[in-house]
């Protein structure tokens, strides 16, 4: 679920499961010209985000944001895209992917043979077994405590959300190809994208070789948490670079972090001010660019995006949606709007790890007196009329099983603020809750005020923990509470156990519950959809009932362009505006 924050919900639900590798090109400089990069076309494109990159690696629980969602996006290799439709298409400027047999479930995966990094290097198998690694856990035997902390056994990569997949090492290897084996269906196989950084960038960087590298992934045994193998100190070398090595605060002055392979490359970074993309010169096929350079201006606050774009200083924004936002547009000239319902909600996460939530009266207290109405009222409303209160964890309005989720769940239990009925619970307990969340987002701001003064009236001092930098102080838990926000890709399931599975590490509330975990890691492996509804729908009462949290809202969508942009299509998903960034001209 991209934050807001993209958990492979991208923060947004499913977390693409091969992330986004960035790389430079070597011997290049930092701002190659349009000529020097091979664009078919000079023209820049300036667009608007709200938040700024934090790092090149999406896939880490620190990394899970979805502005480095959209870096990775549109720099790593992508084996599949989603339509507008959220339908999977298969990117066969990459290669292909081939089912090859359900029983066990064999899928092979083919790169193309003029394939190149933005350095110039093939795209090979070395590249695919090193996402693979990356992407499935194979070689982790580690065994965690209750916070998370690894007490026997080796983890290697770390992953936002846990590998909800398990195969067998890769068969059938060849320079361009592999074959994963499946020894349990996977119902998201075919969003499975086992690529993501150059091994010989990788290697190079955590002080060995490719070979050596190659050498570590055939010797290394799979995990075995009840008999753990002393750690393989080159691929913990390689795992640990992957894990940190790529969060950046500025342009990396080693620009082998920067190697692309995906349509787009990074060229340039200016903190808190704008990041430049040009075209990989490297890069052949239908997503090939048609501009020169793509600039992202990073303008948290939504009425400096709309007045950046009336005075030409950007071609295209994605603002938060507010009211005050869509006014303005709607009061500018020569300025298009394109509008929707994302495949994102805000929320408010309990914190399990947190002492004055021990106490489940003190969490179903403080849930009583969230007004989730008055905030639907002041933030959503004004721009979808007909926006009700979100009563899923799980679903989303219009999508098939929210209804029946909703009937079932014990939402209703807080479908309205009770000051009196909290409290009762609190039995004269007087807590004090510090929420953590996002001051420079405006709707974050007023829920935040709206909760505060809610709580107020029943005795619940609530703390200011908002920070500018929430998204990196989430996995710390220094906080009683949060409100953010998860994106979906807009397909897939891979979220679940990333929410609800116990001690997984986009699991940022610490939120423990033995048989919602269970369900969550069976989702994974369901095939059937009547029996995976049967099973969200459940864990979805399990949220309510030991009062997780809140959801609050399904999110708005909002982009808007100046005439002179063309291509520009609303999608609601984690790729926000640039999912066909392909597509547009100036």
């Amino acid at each position: 679920m991209n934050i807001t924050k993209k958990r492979g919900r991208q923060l947004l639900g499913v977390v693409a499961l091969a992330g986004a590798a960035a790389i430079a090109l070597a011997g290049c400089t930092t701002s190659p010209s349009a000529n020097e990069s091979g664009s078919a076309s000079n023209k820049t494109i300036t667009i608007a985000q709200v938040n700024e990159v934090t790092s090149f690696n999406f896939n880490t629980p620190q990394g899970n944001l979805d502005m480095n969602g959209m870096l990775n996006y549109m720099t790593q290799p992508q084996f599949v895209t989603l339509g507008s439709d959220y339908k999977i298409t298969p990117n066969t400027d990459l290669g292909t992917v081939k089912k090859l047999s359900d029983d066990p479930l064999k899928v092979k995966y083919t790169l193309n043979k003029d394939a190149k990094w933005s350095d110039g290097k093939a795209i090979t198998s070395d590249d695919l077994l090193l996402g693979w690694a990356q992407a499935s856990g194979y070689y982790d035997s580690d065994t965690q405590d209750a916070d998370g902390k690894v007490t026997s056994g080796t983890q290697y990569f770390s992953l936002a959300a846990a590998s909800p997949f398990q195969t067998d090492y890769p068969t059938d290897i060849t320079k361009s190809s592999i074959t994963l084996t499946y020894k349990k269906p996977y119902v998201d196989w075919n969003l499975v994208n086992p690529i993501q950084f150059p091994a010989h960038v990788v290697a190079e960087e955590a002080g060995t070789t490719t070979d050596d590298l190659l050498k570590a992934l055939k010797d290394t045994p799979a995990g075995d948490t009840a008999n753990p193998a002393p750690a393989n100190s080159t691929l913990k070398k390689v795992a640990d670079f992957i894990n940190t090595g790529y969060d950046k605060t500025s342009l990396p002055s080693d620009k082998k972090l920067l190697v692309s392979g995906g349509p787009l490359m990074v060229s340039a970074w200016t903190p808190k001010q704008s990041m430049t993309f040009v075209p990989n010169p490297e890069y052949t096929g239908d997503h090939k660019v048609n501009f020169g350079k793509l600039v992202v201006r990073f303008i948290g606050d939504a009425n400096a995006q709309v007045t950046a774009l009336q005075n030409g200083e950007v071609d295209a924004i994605q603002p938060q949606a507010s009211a005050d936002t869509v006014k303005a547009l709607d009061a500018a000239s020569g300025v298009k709007v394109i509008d929707g319902a994302q495949v994102a909600y805000d929320h408010l996460d309990l914190n399990f790890g947190s002492s004055v939530f021990k106490d489940e009266n003190v969490r179903k207290a403080f849930l009583l007196t969230i007004p989730r109405e008055q905030i639907l009222k002041s933030i959503v409303t004004p721009i979808q009329k007909d926006a009700k209160v979100l009563d899923s964890q799980l679903y989303l309005p219009g999508q098939d099983g929210y209804d029946e989720a909703v009937k079932s769940n014990d939402s209703d239990e807080y479908s309205k603020v009770d000051i009196d009925q909290a409290k009762k619970l609190l039995n004269g307990a007087t807590p004090t809750v510090k929420i953590l969340y996002n001051t420079e987002n405006p709707n974050r701001v007023d829920t935040f005020q709206a909760i505060q003064s809610s709580a107020a009236k029943a005795g619940i001092k609530v703390v200011d923990g908002g920070s500018p930098d929430w998204s990196s102080l989430l996995a710390g838990g220094d906080y009683d509470a949060s409100i953010f926000g998860w994106v979906n890709p807009g397909a897939g399931n891979a979220a679940i156990p990333q929410l609800f599975q116990t001690n997984n590490e986009g699991n940022y509330n610490k939120f423990a519950n033995e048989e919602a975990s269970k369900l969550a890691v069976e989702t994974q492996t369901t095939l059937d959809e009547s029996k995976l509804d049967e099973m969200k729908q459940q864990i979805d009462k399990i949220a309510f009932d030991q009062a997780y949290g809140l959801p609050l809202f399904q999110s708005p969508g909002l982009f808007a362009t100046s005439s002179q942009l063309k291509g520009v299509k609303y999608f609601g998903g984690q790729t926000g505006i640039v999912w066909n960034v392909w597509d547009w001209t100036k």
